[in-house]
């Protein structure tokens, strides 16, 4: 226990919230409970069945201290925080002392269970009992050695202190999260929505379309069966089938994931008909195949919950529809009303006004709370959407939004209706955390209509060729919003670079596919397989002699050391590595307890896929071992030990595979016979450990060392791992940077890093104006003046001393690896902002790369490495587009860089035409996961049906290439045929408008109206023909580039079908 480390910062933050709510509680309704009270007393007993919910009292002391912590007590003083543990928790929980704890911190150690009793006990109880008034979890009862011995101490005390219920506060410390918090439950609501979307759905549909007789009980385990905790022949560990779906749950901790509770499944056939709340149970009824079809699946990652709920409906009324229509829209009016400052009982009475308005008669069959607070408990009744409670929303607050409709009725049968999310409350408005399968196209399905019918409602919107959208030929929303404002001149300026940019992109995108087939002619297959697994050996002991003494007694023992549990069989000690071990379980049968522990077999190793090879397939596996024992407290010790082991384990393999791509770098060789050139006063990112003070960069024989005023702490960087160098000057920022991009990441204190930076701050923060001596005698601009002088000089050195040392780092790196190595400047002028991660920067071109390097996380692209741009939600009207960079690596996931304001898209294409890098347009987002996954299977097979061109080369400038009167007015039969065809798109529908426009143009400018009305059908034919054949015969001309487009606008269905 003593290796857990406590967040010493992160303590002293939330410890500080406590205070800080306790001092202020007369002015906050939501801390009125302990408004008046001396101290606050968090009992914690033994812990709870695994069965059991989690406590408020548990939730809160694992919110403060990180971990839960059995049998310990904490009472906070106004002016101490007093702690009663047993001597082995408060070695761990001394480290918070450290902490820089708003209050300081007192420890009441118990003695080990064989050493004489301390004082601990009586002392923590004297301090109880000073008090007049205490808050508490009076609700709560708990149970252990402590417990009772605290019970009995108290009854026997001579004064008591008044007890109040603090449940209420507690609530409001846990209810609005912090980052930390909101990032465990977006990852649970990412593994929920992911779950549904590419497992439940689709599995859902499979069993209605086939009819297959399964129960609403087999269904849930097959469910709750993909993160490997279900029994049976098909228990298995993570489907990753189905989480390799999920954007960024590659790297989920499975240990720390779980279901709040068995998904639930109903259909018209469940025997104890609809129930929407949590604790409802999947029947062993067979699903039915009509009717409606509730799915509710929770999940909890790192103690943190997210819920969702669905409905399904087959063959639905249009009774039914609407009234699920209804759900869909009041969550959206609900999530805008969802803000900062909200309260509870005026949402559930506008949810009842609205259906009120809508549908009266549904008003009696609504829910009668429309959600609640969610965070580590899976429901905080103190948050409660009801229509009794007070209390207000704030940021960051987390809830369950339930909304539903109970008894209703069909063709003389019940039915219900929910629809279910995880909201995340912010200052303007709530947004859902779960998502997918919502609307109605995705949960109706018309089982009883012809099959081309109900194909056409799954096609998927088709991308809308986006040449002749503008007046200028270009689909750019920015030039045709700003056309009007335009001089003839600068008119013509425009379509003409915006021609050379089409021709250069058509030539760009041809020898792309050339060098596409070229590359993996040879190779064929996919590049996306990844290498053959093979089996892994495990030794516990070299030999009898090895086992531990604690075997004799022929018990179970746990072996951290060796990795291994000792199990007794048929009076032999035999032990099994932990990685034979898949986990253990225990349950309470009468006086006795059960312990079983699972193994390893085929099919099932936790955290891979079915296809992990066994050494010996065939043999006679073991799949499981039970004990029975009356001493449940010595089973409930070996699980908590088994466990803990199989997670140390697990989180050690993790780290490793982390560790993989990092690189031991050879010896610095340091110069010798002179001293190194320096560069002094200057921080470095990724920081060291300690105290921030600035240091100084030597440039050595074979690379750089930076050197920490705290004496042994360094960074050696070798040039022969540099890949590229860059010099960013304090013009327009706040530092002045040398940035070191690596060709392979290396160890910085704990963590890896593939950037290392060194800066210095342009202002001089130590200047104080104030003290300046210049101030006793003169007033007025000429100081300001003089200061914004010496400023500009100031930074003017710096630009110099940098640019100059980062010039010699060149120098060496060329010398020592005869290589050559070319500092790398950022222009501004070219920059543009956009969302690469999280946040919104300025990302700025340089000759090699695309940079962001003002703040971490860093940003550094290799242009050479990209294959081609994608330009995504370029549409007219919106302000913002987004960019996504995909790379010659097909393995390599694609850049996303959203959110860059549409005024600079022209700057963008320019950019990326001027580097020699194909670009391609569109109006909506494509899912770029199920994309790669299809060309990482057979990149030459991908090449061979069309590539790239599937994107749709940015269509600039094709006007300025129209051809005679025959060849236009096939073209427009082409386009205007396309338009009509794809008309039930909304998206389409816009575009549609504005081509059958620009067809009446054509028709009146193009040709005569005598000579349009004259042709008879035979002159008619004659022109189509004529047509066709110039189109077979023209090379790359306009022509071509038209007949293409059915095929280009084909491609897209298939590859954003998974895409809603």
């Amino acid at each position: 226990m003593s290796k857990i480390e406590l967040n010493g910062t992160l303590f002293s933050k939330r410890l500080r919230i406590v205070y800080d709510a306790w001092n202020n509680a007369q002015k906050d309704d939501d801390y009125s409970s302990i408004a008046d009270v001396d101290a606050l007393l968090l009992i914690a007993g033994d812990p709870a069945g695994e069965d059991e919910p989690i406590r408020k009292g548990t939730a809160f002391q694992t919110w403060l201290l990180g971990f839960e912590f059995p049998s310990t007590f904490l009472m906070f003083q106004k002016n101490q925080l007093s702690i009663l543990c047993s001597a082995s928790k408060a070695k761990i929980l001394s480290q918070l002392k450290n902490a820089n704890s708003p209050v300081p911190i007192e420890f009441f150690v118990q003695a080990k269970a064989k050493e004489p009793p301390t004082d601990a006990l009586p002392r923590f109880l004297d301090t109880y009992t000073s008090f007049d008034r205490v808050a508490t979890l009076t609700k709560e009862q708990h149970s252990g050695k402590l417990i009772d011995e605290w019970n009995k101490a108290v009854n026997d005390a001579a004064k008591k202190p008044t007890l109040a219920d603090m449940a209420p506060a507690i609530a409001s410390f846990l209810a609005a999260k912090d980052e930390e918090e909101l990032k465990s439950i977006r990852t649970a609501a990412n593994l929920t929505s992911t779950l549904l979307a590419h497992y439940i759905a689709p599995k859902l549909e499979t069993i209605l379309d086939r009819e297959a007789k399964i129960s609403h009980e087999a269904f849930a385990n097959q469910i709750e069966a993909r993160i490997g905790y279900g029994e049976g022949d098909k228990a298995k560990g993570p489907d990753m089938k189905v989480w390799s779906k999920g954007r960024g749950l590659n790297e989920v901790d499975w240990a720390s994931t779980e279901f709040c509770y068995p998904p639930i499944i109903q259909s018209q056939s469940t025997s104890t008909g609809y129930d929407l709340s949590p604790v409802a149970e999947s029947t062993q009824d067979d699903i039915s195949h009509k009717g409606v079809l509730l799915v509710s699946v929770g999940m909890r990652y790192r103690g943190y919950c997210a819920n969702l709920g669905r409905s399904f409906i087959v063959d639905p009324s249009k009774e039914q529809e609407e009234i699920y229509s209804l759900l869909v829209s009041l969550q959206s009016e609900l999530l805008a009303r969802m803000k900062e400052g909200a309260i509870s009982k005026e949402l559930y009475q506008f949810a009842l006004s609205y259906i009120r308005e809508k549908k009266p008669d549904l008003e009696s069959h609504f829910v009668k709370n429309i959600g609640h607070g969610m965070g580590m408990e899976f429901r905080d009744a103190s948050y409660l959407l009801s229509s009794k409670n007070s209390r207000r929303l704030r940021t960051n607050m987390v809830f369950n939004l339930v909304l539903g409709f109970t008894g209703l009725e069909e063709d003389g049968k019940k039915y219900a209706l929910q629809l279910v999310d995880t909201v995340l409350v912010a200052a303007d408005k709530a947004t859902c955390l779960t998502t997918g399968i919502k609307s109605i196209k995705d949960t109706l399905f018309f089982l009883n209509q012809d099959e081309g019918e109900g194909q056409s409602s799954k096609v998927p919107t088709k991308k809308v060729p986006t040449a002749k959208n503008g007046a200028n030929g270009n689909a750019s929303p920015v030039k045709n919003k700003t056309a009007g404002g335009r001089s003839a001149a600068q008119e013509e300026l425009i379509q003409s670079m915006a021609a050379k940019i089409a021709e250069h992109q058509r030539e760009l995108h041809a020898k792309l596919h050339q060098e596409g087939l070229a590359r993996f002619s040879e190779g064929g297959g996919g590049i996306g397989g990844k290498e053959g697994k093979g089996w892994k050996r495990f030794q516990s002991y070299k030999g009898e002699a090895g086992l531990p003494r604690e075997v004799e007694n022929l018990r179970i023992f746990v072996d951290r050391k060796a990795q291994t549990v000792v199990l007794p069989i048929h009076g032999f000690a035999v032990p099994f590595h932990i990685n034979t071990i898949k986990n253990v379980s225990k349950n309470d049968e009468g006086e006795f307890t059960y312990l079983r522990v699972n193994f390893q077999t085929p099919g099932q190793l936790a955290g891979r896929k079915e296809d992990t090879p066994f050494e010996d397939p065939d043999a006679t596996f073991i799949r499981s071992i039970t004990y029975r024992s009356p001493d449940g407290h010595r089973f409930d010790t070996i699980s908590k030990q088994i466990t803990d082991l199989k997670k140390e384990v697990n989180k050690r393999e993790q780290q490793k595979k982390e560790m993989a791509d990092v690189i031991e770098q050879d010896t610095l060789v340091e110069v010798k016979g002179r001293r190194p050139t320096k560069l002094p006063e200057v921080f470095v990112r990724p920081a060291l450990d300690g105290k921030r003070l600035p240091g100084e960069v030597e440039i050595h024989q074979n690379g750089l060392r930076y050197q920490s005023p705290m004496g042994s702490q360094k960074i050696d960087i070798l040039f022969s791992n540099v890949k590229h160098l860059f010099f960013q000057p304090c013009d327009h920022e706040l530092l002045v940077i040398i940035h070191i991009h690596l060709k392979a990441p290396i160890m910085i204190g704990k963590k890896k890093a593939h950037d290392v930076q060194f800066y210095r701050e342009a202002s001089d923060v130590q200047f104080d104006e104030t003290g300046n001596r210049k101030r006793k005698y003169r007033y007025g601009d000429e100081d300001e003046l003089e200061l914004e002088q010496q400023e500009r000089k100031r930074r003017q050195m710096l630009n110099k001393e940098f640019k100059l040392f980062s010039e010699k780092i060149a120098e060496a790196a060329a010398a020592s690896t005869g290589e050559p190595l070319e500092v790398d400047i950022p222009f501004r002028e070219l920059s543009f902002e956009g969302v690469p991660f999280r946040t919104n920067v300025r990302l700025q071109p340089t000759t090699e790369c695309l940079v962001h390097l003002s703040d971490p996380p860093f940003l550094v692209v290799t242009l050479s490495d990209i294959e081609i741009a994608s330009l995504e939600r370029v549409q007219f009207g919106l302000k913002q587009f987004d960019m996504v960079l995909i790379f010659k690596d097909f393995t390599k996931p694609p850049l996303h860089i959203n959110s860059i304001p549409s005024s600079q898209l022209d700057d963008v294409k320019n950019w990326l035409d001027s580097v020699d890098i194909p670009l391609s347009e569109g109006p909506v987002n494509l899912n770029w996961g199920p994309i790669m996954k299809t060309i990482n299977e057979d990149p030459y097979e991908f090449f061979q049906q069309g590539g790239w061109s599937f994107l749709g080369v940015a269509a600039a400038g094709e006007e300025s290439e129209v051809s005679d009167d025959s060849d236009t007015e096939s073209e427009f039969e082409i386009e205007s045929d396309e338009s009509e065809s794809s008309e039930s798109s909304e998206d389409e529908s816009d575009y549609y408008d504005g081509s059958d426009a620009s067809e009446d143009e054509g028709s009146g400018s193009d040709f005569g109206s005598d000579e349009s009305e004259g042709d008879d059908w035979d002159e008619l034919e004659r022109k189509a023909a004529k047509a066709d054949k110039k189109r077979s015969e023209a090379g790359r001309g306009h022509d071509s580039d038209d007949s293409d487009r059915p095929k280009k606008s084909s491609k897209p269905k298939a590859k954003a079908n998974g895409k809603r």
